[in-house]
């Protein structure tokens, strides 16, 4: 294939360049995915509850918050209760699809030590395109029992 046209970066690099296009931060998506999680039961979450969740003050989540309210994810009250938008519960919805499908792939194939960082490290730097092949790739190991064993068999792991 060759690499003429290719335009090479370093890791830092793509990141900037994926944040010229992009206009939610990596941190924001963490923070719409937890508002996610966490809303899923109920509808909605408390502030208190997503400082927890994600282990910051509660200042911290606020200001994020307030963040999203102005971009169109949610709804809140100060100190209150947070309420996603249409959008936002698209947009979460597909935050919580991507980090599952990374943790199931991740677990696939033998990661153990360090699963749940592991995922979040990779999940923001990922494309859409990547994702959905990687879906595929765990669909079909998950419905061919048969060819999971034999990567397993490959890997000389056992199952």
């Amino acid at each position: 294939m060759g690499d003429q046209g290719r335009e090479f970066r370093t890791v830092r690099g793509y990141q900037i360049k994926q944040q010229e296009t992009k206009a939610i931060t990596a941190s924001m998506e963490d923070y719409l995915e937890m508002i996610y999680r966490l809303a899923q039961e109920k509808g909605y979450t408390r502030m208190g509850d997503l400082a927890t969740a994600l282990n910051v003050q509660p200042p911290s989540a606020s200001k994020m918050v307030q963040k999203l309210a102005e971009m169109g994810y949610l709804q809140f009250e100060k100190y209150g209760v947070i309420e996603l938008s249409k959008k936002g519960r698209k947009h979460g919805q597909y935050l919580l699809k991507r980090h599952e499908t990374l943790e199931r792939f991740l677990g696939i194939i033998g990661v153990k030590d360090q699963l749940l960082e592991e995922t979040e490290k990779i999940e923001h730097y990922i494309s859409p395109e990547t994702i959905e092949k990687i879906m595929l790739l765990v669909e079909f190991m998950e419905d061919n029992p048969e060819w999971l064993q034999a990567f397993y068999n490959f890997q000389n792991l056992e199952k």
